[in-house]
Order: structure tokens, then C-alpha cells, then sequence
């Protein structure tokens, strides 16, 4: 888990505009715990595209239906 922490951190920290710009450590454990839940959610959401269609196997085309639904979810906040 820590190396995720740490790869979320890295993320975070290149979107800042200043050098001096710090962030915390609690900051960090939130986004990494709130990024994972927001996999899990895709993850469930094309299972159950691909079940609702009868098909034994996820593909691709069944994420990209479900992407707006993940807009709604989280991304529209941010984006």
C-alpha cells in the first residue's frame, strides 16, 4: 500500500504550481483510499454492464458505457 501512497502523492504533488506547496500525509491516505474505492466502483459497474448483457467476459466497449455514469459519480466534481 505504501507504494501506492507514495505514487499517489507524486501525482498530487505535480499538479501544484509552487515548489513551496506541501502536502500532507493524511492528504495523501484520503486520495489514495478515495481513488481505490473509485476503481472498485468502475470495476462493479462493467461487471454488471457486461452481466446485464449476457456476456461471459468484460470488455472494453462495457467500460466505455459505463463512463458517464462514473462522471456522475466523481469525476463532474472535479472536472
Amino acid at each position: 500500500m505504501f507504494l501506492f501512497q507514495e505514487t499517489v502523492g507524486k501525482l498530487l504533488s505535480s499538479f501544484f504550481k509552487e515548489d513551496k506547496t506541501k502536502l500532507g500525509g493524511d492528504a495523501v491516505l484520503l486520495m489514495a483510499e478515495m481513488l481505490k474505492v473509485f476503481v472498485q466502483e468502475a470495476a462493479m459497474r462493467t461487471l454488471k454492464q457486461a452481466e446485464s448483457e449476457d456476456c461471459d467476459q468484460v470488455d472494453i466497449e462495457h467500460f466505455e458505457k459505463i463512463l458517464p455514469q462514473l462522471y456522475d459519480f466523481g469525476l463532474g466534481d472535479f472536472a
